[in-house]
């Protein structure tokens, strides 16, 4: 298993857990990153931050620190 932030560009992943708790885990969830969900990475920075996703049809930036609370295979 890895995390969203060491999934390569182009790839599909499905979401398996968050690590995060409180806060970090609620805006993670508000998000659309929720388990069973498919994401794809289409871009990712420079220097890694922010991940340029998209989950349900919208793109989304997901900070690196964020990326690492979600558990994807």
């Amino acid at each position: 298993m890895k995390t969203l932030k060491e999934a390569a560009v182009g790839e599909t992943v499905k979401v398996v857990k968050l690590t995060g708790d409180g806060p970090v885990k609620r805006r993670i969830m508000d998000m659309g990153l929720t388990k069973g969900q498919s994401v794809f990475v289409r871009k990712v920075a420079p220097l890694g931050d922010p991940i340029q996703v998209t989950v349900r049809g919208y793109e989304l930036s997901v900070r690196k620190a964020d990326a690492e609370m979600v558990l994807v295979e």
